[in-house]
């Protein structure tokens, strides 16, 4: 691909304005899942061999890193979280029958055996949050990768099982595609959706869970974010009541919902949970789920779909597949080519747009020549079948290569009228009309000025090149 130009990575379109239908089990309007972070005793540390204290996500308005010295206090306020905060969070959601999935950081579990056995005996799927919770944004990816590598050995040692999901958090641009190399079943280090999807990374196809950090209480620990659990509340059923009545509408989706065992383990906090928890109990058509139950469901009933990888392709093969969109004018795709194209611009509506762009650019003469490259309607090319494929299925689709000797008659003549006032041919969206509505438009328009006429032929051009873009699937 050494004639490429650059490309925008980023993902724009996603599933689009109709996103597939989710299908969860029973029917089930949403899918909610419950995330628990269980990073006490994996945080930065210097017992942990960090260079500093931690600084995030605690009761400590402002706090900064120490560097070379223990917090205590700090240390103390994530100590609650293993040692009271877990263990209320465990009581109401074995005595509701929630399902958890826990976002495990290696190194806290194991410095934490009791819960790590607790989780298992309810069945809470155990996932990856990687060997210690610390940002990884100027790790190199060597070094991220080696983290990682020892998050899953010690996961399993610590767990008996490899983990099947993974979430850093505070990750770099790099987690994602080291994460699919592992070969995760599911990647959660997004949150650009409410649905899962499948991503492309290497000659892999990863699927993502995205996850959420507006419906989770890390915004009791930051600015602008949960003063109370009433306010906390009120934001997941919001959230909850929007998202059920898309699923009511037609539209399932997915809600997670980010906890901490520091945070909402709190007495003046975890009430409010329970209020969510009793508040979606309350619907008929929810699956309150784990994440791997959420992918391998995916998985069974939406598999990956090969991706058209348009904007991949190198420029003699765009040119290949686009050159005809607008008729007999290579230079357009050959333009839109060179462009900032991304996976956006993978779709019927992207491609056009980028299209467009290029003869919407164009001198007027570049663009006149794009009009006379268009044949006249039932015309002598189409007689003489010396019409590009495009053009003569086009014009069969409105019955314009079975006409009467009459008709016939009726075209050629408006056609002559037509380029002897303007200097190009009749174009019109032939998919869109039937003959009739075809002589109409002729009639109405034969009488329009030339600088109106363009303008209305370079819409129908575009339309046709829509039309043909779709036509490809």
């Amino acid at each position: 691909m050494a004639d490429l130009p650059p490309r925008y990575p980023r993902d724009f379109h996603g599933h689009g304005a109709d996103r597939p239908d989710a299908a969860w089990p029973g029917g089930a309007r949403i899918a909610v899942s419950f995330v628990l972070n269980y990073e006490e005793g994996g945080e930065n540390c210097l017992l942990h061999g960090d260079a500093a204290s931690e600084a995030f996500l605690s009761e400590i308005v402002g706090a900064a890193p120490w560097p070379g010295q223990r917090h205590w206090n700090m240390e103390s306020i994530y100590d609650y979280g293993a040692r009271a905060g877990f263990w209320r969070l465990h009581r109401l959601f074995t005595e509701t029958r929630v399902p958890v999935t826990v976002f495990g950081v290696a190194t806290a579990l194991a410095r934490s055996p009791a819960q790590v056995e607790a989780m298992q005996g309810a069945e809470w799927e155990i996932a990856s949050h990687g060997l210690k919770w610390i940002d990884y944004k100027d790790h190199a990816p060597q070094d991220e990768a080696a983290d990682m590598d020892a998050a899953i050995a010690l996961h399993t040692e610590v767990t008996g099982t490899p983990p099947r999901g993974w979430y850093t958090g505070r990750c770099s641009v790099n987690t994602v595609a080291l994460a699919a190399a592992r070969g995760f079943a599911w990647i959660s280090d997004t949150y650009d959706d409410d649905l899962p999807y499948w991503t492309r990374v290497g000659d892999r196809d990863q699927l993502i869970l995205p996850y959420t950090l507006d419906c989770n209480d890390m915004r009791f620990a930051t600015p602008q974010g949960f003063n109370s659990g009433d306010q906390f509340f009120a934001y997941l059923r919001d959230t909850f009541d929007a998202l059920y009545a898309e699923g009511v509408a037609g539209r399932p989706a997915m809600m997670s919902v980010g906890l901490h065992c520091r945070l909402i383990g709190r007495p003046g906090r975890v009430q409010a949970l329970r209020r969510f928890i009793d508040y979606v109990q309350g619907f008929e058509g929810v699956w309150c789920a784990r994440r791997q139950d959420i992918a391998d469901h995916w998985a069974e009933t939406h598999p990956p779909v090969p991706p058209r990888g348009w904007h991949l392709l190198d420029r003699a093969a765009f040119v290949d597949q686009f050159g005809g969109i607008f008729e007999h004018s290579p230079w357009i795709a050959e333009g839109a080519h060179a462009l900032e194209l991304g996976p956006a611009h993978d779709t019927s509506q992207g491609l056009h747009n980028a299209l467009c762009r290029v003869f919407r650019a164009a001198t007027q003469d570049q663009r006149l020549g794009v009009l006379r490259a268009h044949p006249d309607l039932a015309g002598k090319l189409a007689a003489a079948k010396r019409l590009t494929a495009e053009s003569t299925s086009e014009q069969a689709s409105a019955g314009l290569d079975a006409l009467t000797d009459d008709e016939r008659h009726q075209f050629d003549t408006r056609n002559s009228t037509y380029v002897a006032k303007h200097g190009f041919p009749f174009i019109i969206a032939v998919k869109d009309h039937d003959k009739a509505g075809i002589l109409r438009a002729f009639d109405r328009r034969i009488g329009n000025d030339t600088a109106t006429e363009m303008a209305e032929a370079c819409r129908q051009v575009e339309r046709i090149a829509r039309l043909r873009l779709e036509a490809m699937g």
